[in-house]
């Protein structure tokens, strides 16, 4: 097999300081293929204060508004969209002369989009490459995973190979890697320090952290309930919850669901016992650092949970929900534990299982740090991805 080095445009919705799962992926993934000495270039949304064109640890960044989700839902994507989709598509291959096109999360929200790569992948005999990071429940996810021809699929996770093999689509077009996880930012070493300076809210506590963004899907509603009956053995427990703002909000639903977790959180009165701000990716090895315990109880087939890798490098055990794929990564009793979804009787049980044992605890953390160093560095799913372009180069 070639080691050549490449040149790889990505394309994607968004990118920091815009924050969600696949933002923080691609953080991870793409400076790593330039250290293994390849050309890393990428397409993605404006963002106000972000210059149109900029690097980001030797990956070349083009900002453009076309790519920009929230303002093309309050545009509309149809209405002459196709001809400056595609002049801005032409513009960036061009400029950059890709050996392979990897776009994220294209077999949805825009068909203009998806059928423009298809066009120039064609046009120029060079592979398009799909990693698809979420699925979803319509004709249109219908028609864009199985009428543009993408060379291969890169599914996050096999409930996710599983969802799009239930399509109609072949199995053997799909490939299945795991996220992986800059095993040196998070890290068991990291100190507190930071984040009880930032937030002495933290300091002297038993900090119960759920780390994704705050929102009814993210089952937040549930780490709030469960907290109430967590306070009854342990009054001094804090729960941290991240209320980021700069998110792709497609549905315009984000600051709704906010609204709601702060009301809840009022009305079961635990204000004393909650902290909720807006972190930086550079805040969170510090808070995972600050933590006992990390949940996650998705009420939603949640694709992966990157969040996951990050608490279990930072050796903390994590709690989730047996929904989508996050299972594949938390294993029950060995570095966390998997309760029913919406059960937040269950998730407190299990909270204050780790808690009062620091035995246990510490284990469960120390064995999730072994199963990231051995499965999900960002040096294996880089190589991983890399010999996946090659097969198709």
């Amino acid at each position: 097999m070639s080691k050549r080095k490449l040149h790889i445009a990505h394309v994607h919705w968004g990118f920091p300081p815009i924050i969600g799962g696949v933002e923080t992926h691609l953080t991870i993934l793409l400076p790593s293929l330039i250290k293994m000495g390849n050309k890393v270039s990428l397409l993605t949304g404006s963002f106000e204060g972000a210059k149109a064109e900029d690097t980001y640890e030797g990956v070349k960044v083009f900002r453009q508004p076309i790519m920009d989700l929230n303002w093309l839902g309050k545009r509309g994507i149809n209405g002459g969209l196709a001809e400056e989709v595609n002049g801005v598509f032409k513009k960036f291959i061009d400029k950059n002369k890709p050996d392979c096109i990897h776009v994220h999360n294209m077999h949805y929200f825009s068909k203009i989009h998806a059928a423009a790569l298809q066009k120039f992948s064609k046009k120029l005999g060079i592979p398009l490459i799909l990693t698809a990071h979420n699925v979803w429940d319509d004709n249109l996810f219908l028609d864009l995973t199985n009428e543009i021809r993408w060379t291969h699929i890169i599914a996050v996770s096999h409930f996710i190979k599983r969802e799009i093999i239930g399509t109609g689509y072949n199995h053997h077009n799909i490939t299945v890697i795991h996220h992986g996880i800059d095993q040196d930012a998070y890290s068991p070493n990291c100190s507190p320090k930071v984040a009880f300076k930032k937030y002495p809210i933290l300091k002297g506590k038993r900090v119960v952290f759920h780390p994704a963004r705050m929102g009814l899907a993210k089952g937040c509603d549930v780490s709030i309930k469960a907290l109430r009956i967590i306070k009854q053995r342990f009054p001094d427990v804090v729960l941290a919850l991240a209320g980021t703002k700069n998110i792709i909000d497609w549905t315009h639903s984000h600051q709704k669901d906010i609204a709601y977790m702060v009301s809840l959180v009022k009305f079961l009165k635990l204000e004393k016992n909650v902290l909720i701000d807006t972190y930086k990716l550079s805040d969170m090895p510090t808070l995972y650092a600050a933590s006992s315990v990390c949940v996650y109880p998705s009420t939603a087939s949640e694709p992966f949970g990157l969040t996951m890798l990050e608490a279990l490098a930072s050796a903390r055990p994590m709690v989730v929900t047996e929904a989508g794929g996050m299972p594949e990564i938390i294993r029950d009793g060995i570095n966390g534990f998997v309760v029913p979804v919406k059960d937040f009787e269950a998730l407190a049980s299990r909270v204050i299982q780790l808690l009062a044992n620091n035995q246990l605890r510490e284990r469960l953390g120390y064995t999730g740090r072994q199963i990231v160093e051995q499965q999900y560095t960002k040096e294996i799913i880089t190589e991983n991805t890399l010999n996946l372009y090659r097969k198709f180069v």
